[in-house]
């Protein structure tokens, strides 16, 4: 579905390029899972540019965006490791842009039910009754791995079922029918058509990631990089962010 039309590209001053350039966002699945693809879709059918997304896991991504040729022109990724990355001069000066929140959430098999885990207690109790709670296998190293292993190391989970998946996520594991529940985030389990969201887990849990985009100091085209950051973060593209699990800032 078109989700910007002529006009609103002409008001956020994306320019419908001359010499057309190849636009390269690397992310994990945090940003690539919630609506990147859509919007992508419809920025190259508007802009005259070409956006190119570059999938990575969180234990490869600094690698691949200090090294990787072509380079990435923009980087989405936790804020933790912006924060780092810009330290380090990694990032353009000026491009930091806050992208959103995602959210951890419990995932269940499609039509099953979904039961009430608005507060830790209640959340306790669930999992608690499920035969096996499958989640990212913390020992890959993943920043969404290790917070889930310690989200479920506190005292009131203690006796819960918890399954590291053998092949990659959690989520996935659960909808090749292994376990009878998953905890993974929101966008990474929206995206699954065999399992359903129960809802995001109590916030005091604190199990979130903040996203931010930033145009990379490697970037052959800061200007058109920049421009394509304003597009994915302006307001018209929020609707397509939350859709897909993404809070937007």
């Amino acid at each position: 579905m078109r989700l910007f039309s002529a006009a609103l590209f002409a008001a956020l001053m994306i320019p419908a390029a001359a010499q057309a350039a190849d636009i390269r966002i690397i992310s994990p699945g945090i940003v690539y899972n919630a609506a990147l693809y859509e919007l992508v879709a419809d920025y190259n059918k508007q802009s005259g540019n070409k956006a190119i997304i570059v999938r990575a896991t969180m234990n490869k991504l600094v690698d691949s965006i200090k090294n990787d040729n072509p380079p990435a022109d923009v980087i989405g990724m936790p804020m933790d490791m912006m924060n780092t990355l810009m330290l380090q001069g990694g990032v353009v000066p000026g491009s930091y842009t806050p992208l959103g929140r995602g959210e951890l959430g419990l995932a269940v098999k499609k039509g099953a039910p979904k039961p009430d885990i608005s507060t830790v207690a209640k959340l306790a109790a669930v999992l608690k009754g499920a035969q096996a709670v499958m989640i990212n296998d913390p020992k890959g190293g993943t920043m969404q791995g290790i917070m889930i292993s310690d989200i479920l190391k506190r005292p009131e989970f203690s006796g819960v079922n918890v399954v590291p998946s053998s092949q990659g996520e959690g989520a996935a594991a659960l909808e090749r029918g292994e376990g009878e529940m998953a905890i993974q985030l929101v966008q990474e389990i929206l995206n699954k058509p065999e399992i359903e969201v129960v809802a995001p887990l109590p916030v005091e849990l604190g199990g979130h990631m903040d996203a931010v985009l930033a145009v990379s100091t490697r970037s052959p085209n800061p200007k058109a990089a920049m421009d394509f950051i304003k597009f994915l973060t302006s307001p018209q593209a929020r609707t397509a962010w939350k859709a897909k699990g993404m809070l937007p800032f």
